[in-house]
């Protein structure tokens, strides 16, 4: 278990399998955003890749949902697009789409204090909409 799923699970008190599902659904966001940059973040973050791999497939109700709002347009639509990605995720993983506000300070402080200010700020431009 790598030490951020470690912090998710005693910070959370979520199942292991849950942290690092929940982890890498943050983090393929951040990937699929950020493109080369997020190489940055993978450094970071320790067993990063393994977390996306851990991570659900994206539910074709969530994806629907997120691709309708996605094509509505803004930044504020592409957000709810993201996030509704996130919460059909997290609900594959039987947590509530709450758990996914709970998630994201964890990551960021942690990809923080591994890697510095430069790939949490990378990381917060993905997931503080």
């Amino acid at each position: 278990m790598t030490e951020l799923v470690s912090e998710l699970v005693s910070k959370l008190g979520v199942e292991n399998t849950q942290a690092k599902g929940g982890a890498g659904l943050i983090l393929k966001l951040a990937q699929e955003k950020l493109g080369g940059d997020f190489s940055k973040v993978a450094a970071a973050i320790p067993g990063a890749k393994d977390l996306i791999s851990a991570a659900p497939a994206a539910a074709g109700g969530a994806k629907l949902i997120g691709g309708l709002l996605g094509s509505i347009g803004g930044d504020k639509a592409k957000g709810l697009s993201d996030l509704a990605g996130l919460a059909g995720g997290f609900a594959q993983l039987n947590l509530d789409s709450g758990m996914v506000t709970k998630f994201v300070p964890i990551i960021l402080q942690f990809a923080k204090s591994k890697g510095g200010q430069d790939a949490m700020s990378l990381l917060a431009k993905v997931l503080q909409k």
